[in-house]
């Protein structure tokens, strides 16, 4: 699958069927994307833990399905657990070191970027320790990573959905033996798809010149409708919410899965 049509097919599939596994196979390669995103300093502080519905002890299994968000995470046969583990910072000086011997950071000779980073590099960061494991941009590298394990799911034939956890988070965290000092993100849903892979369709998002600027805010980013009739027809762009057909699909669902309604969550 070209990458701009996964884009377009990668939305938020909320029906997954419960009676069809995930294959630890597929997970991996969803983790496989994710260990090789971007991070600043290639600290890499992005975790997950795969959850299977069949396989899970039974503390973790009620901690996570004590979740205040319901049908989803109850139905899906493997959720995993996104989570930030502040302490990779520790070994930033290490993994500076690393980019320069193979030559991802520094100019000049081995010697000269190992030399720059070990004089330079690692004494400026040393000491903010601290500020470095605070929220902040490790979270926006740890999106990069959950991003391509999406990707991921998507070429694999999965559908995923991304959860906030609320206030049970820090009791599956506990279940789950997570390192003291990590923060959890988000819970992510991973099954086979029961709704078509279009969802209802695109959904409703802000106008493009409301969101994006040239050189200055306000001084709107020209959008060229070339460049947009040539992504619909790459198949990034699907058919805009609502589907015609979206309100029989969500009634059958509803009923083949047994929901309560409302079912917001």
């Amino acid at each position: 699958m070209e990458l701009r049509e996964a884009i377009g097919r990668r939305r938020s599939i909320r029906f997954l069927k419960p009676y069809k596994a995930v294959e630890p196979e597929k997970i991996q390669v969803m983790f496989e994307a994710a260990r090789i995103a971007s991070h600043w300093g290639n600290v890499q502080t992005l975790r997950g833990v795969a959850i299977f519905k069949d396989s899970a002890t039974k503390e973790v299994l009620d901690s996570l399905e004590g979740i205040i968000l319901g049908w989803q995470i109850k139905l899906a046969p493997c959720v995993i657990v996104w989570y930030l583990d502040p302490n990779a910072v520790d070994g930033q000086s290490k993994s500076l070191l690393k980019l320069a011997e193979v030559g991802a950071l520094g100019v000049g000779s081995k010697e000269v970027r190992v030399d720059g980073v070990q004089n330079i590099l690692i004494p400026i960061f040393s000491g903010l320790g601290d500020v470095l494991k605070a929220p902040g941009i490790s979270e926006v590298d740890c999106g990069q990573g959950i991003a391509q394990a999406t990707l991921a799911a998507y070429e694999l034939g999965l559908g995923t959905c991304c959860l906030g956890a609320g206030p049970g988070g820090p009791k599956l965290m506990e279940a789950m033996g997570a390192p003291e000092g990590a923060r959890l993100l988000l819970l992510q849903t991973v099954g086979y798809p029961l709704e078509h892979w279009e969802a209802g369709g695109q959904r409703p998002r802000l106008p493009f010149n409301d969101l994006f600027h040239m050189n200055e805010f306000g001084n709107e980013f020209p959008r060229s409708e070339a460049i947009v009739d040539e992504l619909k027809e790459d198949g990034m762009f699907t058919r805009p919410a609502p589907l015609p057909e979206r309100e029989e699909e969500l009634a059958l669902m509803t009923k083949a899965l047994d929901l309560k309604e409302p079912a917001v969550l």
